[in-house]
């Protein structure tokens, strides 16, 4: 891997040592009311990740919970400027997503990542980051007919043309997640409705209290 001056990235730093913080993620978590986790929203471009995890973001502000999205067209004006969309590129966008959301987690939020992230095994390592029951893997699955018909900025029809190279489902495989923890059909279900599908398994997690059973 090399960054934008074409350097070779050094991996396994050495001296360096790993500070215990003063406030746990337990002690965060007793005191706001709810548990932090990650919801990694996966998909097709068009399928609606980034609508949906703003969506449900806006839910859990109004419920006065500590959440924040992490888009990945965002995190690419700055984080990760230096990397293109490469099969390399890619696999280091989202490793440096993984220990992000990681930090997040820690922090006590419930963080929400909106990234095509298209292959199975990054995902994975980003699962792999933390303890079972922290991540939760939400397939964005509408078709791509339904993406391309959503394609305000003519992505789609450039990558056809040949225009756009490594282009996610037209150029470069999409891995649809073997067993999400969701599979949202974003082409046929409302927003709303996947707001609440969304909340609904938060609650059965017992990530976010319910509250209507609190009224």
């Amino acid at each position: 891997m090399a960054d934008h001056s074409g350097e070779a990235i050094t991996p396994n730093a050495k001296n360096i040592v790993w500070h215990e913080v003063s406030v746990t993620r337990d002690a965060i978590a007793r005191k706001r009311g709810h548990r932090s986790s990650i919801l990694w929203f996966t998909g097709l471009s068009g399928s609606g990740k980034s609508t949906l995890a703003n969506a449900v973001n806006a839910a859990l502000f109004e419920l006065d919970l500590s959440s924040y999205v992490l888009d990945g067209d965002n995190i690419r004006h700055g984080l990760c400027r230096d990397l293109g969309f490469s099969d390399l590129n890619r696999e280091e966008n989202i490793r440096r997503i993984g220990e992000v959301s990681k930090l997040f987690l820690d922090a006590g939020v419930i963080v929400l990542t909106a990234f095509v992230s298209p292959f199975g095994a990054d995902r994975e390592r980003a699962r792999s980051l933390v303890n079972e029951g922290d991540f939760l893997e939400i397939h964005c699955a509408a078709d791509l007919a339904t993406c391309e018909t959503r394609d305000t900025k003519g992505l789609y029809a450039k990558a056809r043309a040949g225009q756009i190279k490594d282009f996610t489902g037209i150029s470069s495989p999409y891995e649809e997640p073997k067993n999400p923890e969701l599979k949202i059909d974003t082409g046929l279900m409302d927003l709303d409705t996947c707001v609440e599908v969304v909340i609904s398994k938060l609650i059965e997690l017992k990530v976010v209290p319910d509250l209507a059973s609190n009224a």
